[in-house]
């Protein structure tokens, strides 16, 4: 499946949820994953950028409907990498 880079940066709204209940986040980790999406690996970051999460899905369409659906709660904004394996880069280069 192809691998997709989500930072996401909070808005006050959704700072205020985490401050008050931090375990909403394994809760958006689950409704993720319902949606079809795999979470590799999840990182909270110091910067621009409050989380990075490391996932896994069919296709594109799936990474956009879920941004979608994440942005429209109001609570946070997302931008979404495609990311591909440094050999495959290569490979295609190659051709």
């Amino acid at each position: 499946m192809p691998t997709y880079i989500m930072l996401s940066t909070l808005g006050p709204e959704g700072a205020a949820t985490l401050a008050e209940h931090p375990d909403r986040l394994k809760e958006v980790t689950a409704e993720v994953e319902n949606m079809g999406v795999r979470v590799l690996h999840q990182y909270a970051l110091l910067g621009p950028y409050d989380f990075c999460n490391i996932l896994e899905a069919p296709d594109e369409l799936t990474m956009a409907k879920l941004a979608v659906k994440l942005g429209a709660r109001g609570t946070l904004k997302t931008m979404t990498l495609t990311a591909m394996p440094v050999e495959d880069f290569l490979s295609a280069l190659a051709r």
